[in-house]
């Protein structure tokens, strides 16, 4: 088994709910470690560079909107096949679909306010990752 990095992101409509502690007590009852977090406001630069890979498609006006409506926690997770279980953690993107005890089942309230983000892929986990933290930041 690898170990893997991931990037999370609890979105705004999560951290509006104070659902934070929640959110990150699965991350780590699941075994992933946090090698860095912190809350930041995304401006619309960051939010339009980090979600470039959208850019053509139709919800992407919508996605920089709602990311930028309020902080958000960025976290570096770190673990075992990281990207695939911290994917299985979060559920479906769509939270009707997501299976019970997932992220999304619990705290997602549409396909558009999903709650959190994750790495799709190891690359883009270190992609990700860059993006947010300095490798000084990993503890």
């Amino acid at each position: 088994m690898a170990i893997e990095r991931t990037l999370s992101i609890i979105k705004p409509d999560a951290v509006e709910k104070n659902h934070i502690g929640d959110i990150l007590a699965v991350f780590q009852g699941a075994g992933l470690k946090i090698r860095a977090l912190k809350m930041i406001q995304l401006s619309d630069a960051q939010a339009k560079a980090f979600y470039a890979v959208h850019a053509e498609r139709p919800f992407y006006g919508e996605l920089v909107e709602f990311m930028t409506r309020g902080p958000v926690v960025v976290t570096w997770l770190e673990g075992e096949n990281a990207v695939a279980a911290h994917r299985e953690l979060m559920g479906a993107t769509n939270p009707a679909e997501a299976a019970e005890g997932t992220i999304r089942k619990r705290f997602a309230a549409s396909i558009g306010e999903n709650a959190c983000h994750g790495s799709d892929s190891v690359e883009n986990g270190i992609i990700e990752t860059n993006f947010f933290f300095a490798s000084s930041d990993a503890l």
